[in-house]
Formats: C-alpha cells, sequence, structure tokens
C-alpha cells in the first residue's frame, strides 16, 4: 500500500513538473495593445460591432481591420478613448452599426413569461437564470444590457431598464477639453 503510494506521488510530480515545463516553454505571448484596447471597450459582447465579442473587436482594432467607431455601447466616450491610445483622429459613432443608448438591465415580467429558455441561451454572459417551463429572472449586477435577450423571446416578457445614476453606478465623463502638463507646470 505505501508503495503504491509513492508511486502515485511520484507521478504525480513527474507530471506536474513536465507541465511547469510545458507552461514555460510554450507560452502564448499577447499582445499588449490588443489588451489595452479590451480595457477600453464595455465588455458586452453584444455582437453590434460586428464582431462576436469585445476581445476580437480589439484584435481587429489593432491590426488595421476595423474602425474606432463601431461600438454602440462605449459611445462617444469610448471612441475618444480609443482615439487617444491609438493616435488617431476621432470619428462619430458609425449608424450603421446601431445608435448610443444609455445603459440599461433587462428585466424580466415574471407573470408573462413561459420558461422557453431561449433567453438563457441567447445571453452571452449568462446573467439570466431559470430551467425549462420555469420562471427565469435576471441577475442585474451580471447583465451587461447587450439586448440579445429580446428578438428570441416569444411573448415579449423581456423589457430594458435604464439605469439610473446614483453613488455605485456613476462614472466620470470624458474629459471634455485637453489638460496640458506644460499649462500645468506653468501656473
Amino acid at each position: 500500500m505505501f508503495e503504491a503510494i509513492l508511486v502515485m506521488a511520484f507521478g504525480a510530480v513527474v507530471l506536474g513538473a513536465a507541465l511547469g515545463y510545458a507552461a514555460v516553454r510554450f507560452r502564448v505571448e499577447g499582445d499588449p495593445l490588443v489588451e489595452k484596447i479590451d480595457a477600453i471597450l464595455p465588455q458586452t459582447q453584444c455582437g453590434q460591432c460586428g464582431f462576436p465579442g469585445c476581445k476580437p473587436y480589439a484584435q481587429a482594432i489593432a491590426k488595421g481591420e476595423a474602425e474606432i467607431n463601431q461600438c454602440p455601447p462605449g459611445g462617444e466616450e469610448g471612441i475618444h478613448k480609443l482615439a487617444d491610445l491609438l493616435g488617431r483622429e476621432f470619428k462619430p459613432l458609425s449608424a450603421e452599426h446601431g445608435v448610443e443608448k444609455p445603459k440599461s438591465v433587462a428585466l424580466i415580467d415574471e407573470q408573462v413569461c413561459i420558461g422557453c429558455t431561449l433567453c438563457i441561451q441567447a445571453c452571452p454572459v449568462d446573467a439570466i437564470v431559470g430551467a425549462a417551463k420555469q420562471m427565469h429572472t435576471v441577475v442585474a449586477p451580471l447583465c451587461t444590457g447587450c439586448e440579445l435577450c429580446l428578438p428570441p423571446c416569444p411573448v415579449n416578457c423581456i423589457t430594458m431598464e435604464p439605469i439610473g445614476e446614483s453613488v455605485e453606478t456613476w462614472k466620470w465623463k470624458y474629459p471634455v477639453f485637453k489638460i496640458n502638463p506644460a499649462q500645468r507646470e506653468a501656473k
């Protein structure tokens, strides 16, 4: 019995060392520019930009395959931040990709919901919980407001409610004017 434990422990050590070596030897380096662009994007994973999520859109921007003005949830503020990061000229939001809307969260009218699970399947961030033929509900802190749950709902029991501005949801707006560091030092 003791010998079996030793053999298993030795096997675990050998496999752990092999996996550790492989992790270092075959590491895939990520593009830091893609990570910075992805950090600016709103992470709604809505696909309005024409890409399946924020990360593929960030990769396309970094490669120069996509414009910086294709993200309606990011809005004008996101476009300004991307333009500053990439040193590009600001462009207004592309009308073909949608319009900027206030941040909102999905709400399900539980009296009307038939439990079809189509909204659960459509949600890219798993913010909707429920079971077949049972009531569904939205976990509000997880909901990104992407509106992908609206089209598949056969009874139209889902509505998008704008999130009111409070201390918890308030966000510093993009600066209206550029702050010049030389001006600050002169004062």
